[in-house]
């Protein structure tokens, strides 16, 4: 037996009003999804245990089995290990948004999703005024950056800018948990406020909003970490002795690697919804011959609920059902090989509030030979109903790769 997990982003969603009270799972057109329920058995999956904040990197370790309370380190260590950026035993990373402020407000957590080539240009400014001995900033991808500060201290208490959408920032600036951070605090505030001063008349900012687009006129750190260890899949289940991770975001490539998974590089996966479905699926397809296990990771939908973009979510959804879903169903019933697999989203990204929850979200498990139960549809309220009922902690992973 040979297993995929299919990760929606965010997908997860509560009921809208415009929609009559359906959530988009309910109203989008999902019908390979839906044919997946009624032939497996489905249930709800509590991703973030209490205690924790909604964050993708909880949700996600927290799918794989992980102990949340074994893990100590945030989503910008995951991403430092994604990125190919080595990391110190005294080094402090942290995640660098470029964001688009208008007075006092955080306007934009992506800066208008500006494209990785702007983006490298303006990072490489900041790392050339701000930048030394200590301080050291690294180009990602999008509004996705990384700053590692030597020697700094972790205990600081920073907002993740997609929490803080149309809202005052300095409510949410840094702030220490303990005396012995101050310093680091406060310097993590000074670089964020000279960003300011530097990005706003800079050149490739000026041609943005000559073009109608918003301006980066600003970064935001925050998810302050050190280095990330984990324990490999292989030494907790037996199933798994060989796995690669498909993502376009460095978060869940590092997660994926600390977890002894190969990373797999595709041609035109963006994390949006314009992002290469086909190259994706063909990855995953191509790695199944040879691995046991591939977490199948699609962004799109996330953006989408943090955009608070309806039309666009739902358009995800439905991309992710047809071209990935389908697809990977159709191939997968001529294999000699029996292929179980997994759909389900990290966490909910509901587009009225435009942050994550830590509501339970959907699942469903299905592979040649499985008693499916009686859910005809793959949405929130109809997964409630299933077999499965609801899972936490390494639940869901146990009963996956119990086949």
């Amino acid at each position: 037996m040979k297993y995929i997990i299919v990760l929606c982003d965010g997908m997860s969603d509560r009921p809208i009003k415009s929609l009559n009270n359906q959530t988009l799972l309910q109203h989008a057109r999902t019908p390979n999804m839906d044919l997946l329920a009624s032939l497996g058995r489905t249930g709800q999956l509590l991703t973030i245990p209490a205690g924790f904040d909604p964050g993708s990197e909880v949700a996600n370790i927290s799918i794989l089995g992980y102990d949340l309370s074994d893990i100590h380190e945030g989503r910008a260590a995951f991403e430092a290990v994604g990125s190919g950026v080595e990391l110190q035993n005294e080094d402090l990373v942290l995640r660098c948004n470029l964001i688009n402020i208008e007075g006092d407000f955080l306007n934009n957590h992506t800066a208008g999703y500006i494209t990785t080539e702007e983006a490298e240009v303006l990072i490489t400014y900041l790392q050339e005024h701000l930048g030394n001995d200590r301080i050291r900033f690294y180009s990602g991808k999008q509004y996705r950056h990384l700053v590692v500060v030597k020697e700094g201290d972790k205990r600081v208490e920073c907002t993740p800018p997609h929490e803080v959408p149309l809202q005052p920032y300095y409510y949410y600036l840094p702030k220490a948990i303990t005396v012995e951070a101050n310093h680091t605090a406060s310097l993590i505030n000074d670089l964020m406020s000279k960003s300011q001063k530097l990005l706003a008349d800079h050149p490739v900012n000026q041609n943005r909003i000559n073009k109608g687009k918003v301006p980066a006129n600003a970064i935001w750190l925050w998810s302050p970490s050190h280095r990330a260890k984990i324990k490999p899949l292989s030494e907790i289940y037996p199933a798994i002795q060989k796995g690669s991770v498909i993502s376009a975001t460095d978060l869940i490539k590092g997660i994926g690697v600390c977890a002894g998974l190969h990373s797999i590089k595709v041609e035109g996966a963006t994390g949006l919804y314009d992002t290469d479905y086909k190259n994706k699926l063909d990855a995953a397809l191509d790695t199944l011959v040879t691995d046991d296990f591939v977490y199948l990771h699609i962004e799109a939908c996330d953006e989408a609920g943090h955009a608070g973009d309806i039309p666009t979510k739902l358009l995800s959804m439905e991309n992710i059902d047809k071209q990935i879903v389908g697809p990977l169903y159709e191939a997968l019933k001529s294999w000699e090989t029996p292929v179980s697999i997994a759909i389900l989203p990290d966490h909910s990204t509901p587009c009225e509030i435009r942050t994550h929850t830590s509501d339970p979200v959907p699942f469903l498990i299905y592979y040649p030979g499985i008693v499916p139960d009686n859910v005809q549809k793959f949405d929130e309220l109809e997964c409630a109903k299933g077999s499965y009922g609801l899972l936490k902690g390494n639940q869901f992973m146990n009963e996956f790769l119990r086949v």
